[in-house]
C-alpha cells in the first residue's frame, strides 16, 4: 500500500528539470523588477502632482503671506510689495537713526540697554471713502494714488457692519489702506518729513496731542497732492488721509522725543501763544 501511494505521488508531481527551475526564478525576478518600476513611476507622478498643486499656494504666500523683515511678503490686509529695493540698500533716515538718533535717545531718556531704545515699528496710511458707495471712480482713483504715494499696493477695506442711516451694507468697499514696514517705511517717513509736510498750506506745526497714550502718533492730511508722486493736474477728487506712526515707545513722552529727533515739525508753545494772542 505504501508503494502504491508513493507511485501516485510521483505521478501527480512530476519532477522539474534544472533548466525549468532557473527559468521560473528568472521570471519571478523580472516580475518583481517590473512591479518596483511601476511603483516608482506612480510615486514620481504623485510627487509631481503634489508639487504642481503646492506651487500656486507658495506663490500666493510669497505675495500676501508673512515674509522677511524689510521686504519680501506681507500680510493679506497690509498690501503687496511693489518694486523691491536694491540688495544692501539702507534708507537715509534709517542710517541717521542708527548712527545718531539712537545714541541721543539713550542719553536723553537715560536708557542703558540698546534694545530698549524707542524705534518705529510700522506706518499705516488709510483713506476713508464713504462717497465711493455712489461713485466707484473715486475708489479706483484713491487706490491708485495711495499706491503711488506709499510705493506699495493699497488694500481696499470693506464695511464690517450694516448701518441703515448711512445706506451702508456689510461688504461694501468704503476705504483703502496700506501698511509699510522696513525700508519702505523709512523711505515714506523721509519723504513725509522733508517734502510733503512743508507743502501743506498754512502749516503751523503738527499737533503734539496726537498721541494715543502708548507712544503711537496719528496725524491727518487734507489733500493727497502734497506728495510729489501724485500729479496734481490729473487729480479728479481731492481726498484726505490719516497717517498712523506705530512706535515701540512705552509712553507719549518717549514717542514724542523719538519723532522730534527724526525731524517731525511739532507745534511749539510759543507758536500756540502767538496764535491765542
Amino acid at each position: 500500500m505504501a508503494k502504491d501511494k508513493d507511485e501516485k505521488k510521483s505521478e501527480k508531481k512530476p519532477t522539474k528539470t534544472p533548466e525549468q527551475i532557473e527559468a521560473e526564478k528568472a521570471a519571478k525576478v523580472a516580475k518583481k523588477a517590473e512591479m518596483a518600476a511601476k511603483a516608482k513611476e506612480a510615486g514620481t507622478a504623485a510627487a509631481d502632482a503634489k508639487a504642481a498643486e503646492d506651487a500656486p499656494k507658495e506663490e500666493k504666500a510669497h505675495k500676501g503671506g508673512k515674509g522677511a523683515k524689510g521686504g519680501g511678503g506681507r500680510k493679506r490686509d497690509e498690501g503687496g510689495e511693489a518694486i523691491p529695493f536694491p540688495q544692501g540698500y539702507v534708507p537715509r533716515l534709517k542710517q541717521k537713526y542708527e548712527k545718531e538718533i539712537a545714541a541721543a535717545l539713550m542719553s536723553e531718556l537715560k536708557i542703558e540697554n540698546k534694545l530698549a531704545v524707542p524705534r518705529i515699528e510700522k506706518v499705516v496710511i488709510s483713506m476713508g471713502l464713504g462717497k465711493a458707495i455712489a461713485e466707484r471712480p473715486r475708489l479706483e482713483a484713491a487706490v491708485k494714488e495711495l499706491t503711488s504715494i506709499a510705493g506699495q499696493k493699497a488694500v481696499i477695506c470693506k464695511a464690517k457692519k450694516s448701518v441703515s442711516n448711512f445706506k451702508l451694507r456689510e461688504g461694501m468697499e468704503i476705504g483703502a489702506k496700506v501698511t509699510l514696514r522696513g525700508n519702505r517705511m523709512w523711505e515714506f517717513l523721509d519723504r513725509l518729513i522733508t517734502l510733503a509736510i512743508p507743502r501743506v498750506k498754512d502749516f503751523r506745526g503738527l499737533n503734539p496731542k496726537g498721541f494715543d497714550g502708548r507712544g503711537n502718533y496719528n496725524m491727518g492730511l487734507t489733500e493727497q497732492t502734497v506728495f510729489s508722486e501724485v500729479d496734481s493736474a490729473a487729480v479728479t477728487f481731492h481726498q484726505g488721509m490719516n497717517i498712523t506712526i506705530v512706535t515701540t515707545a512705552n509712553s507719549n513722552k518717549d514717542g514724542f522725543t523719538l519723532l522730534k529727533h527724526l525731524g517731525m515739525p511739532f507745534r511749539t508753545e510759543e507758536e500756540k501763544a502767538k496764535k491765542a494772542g
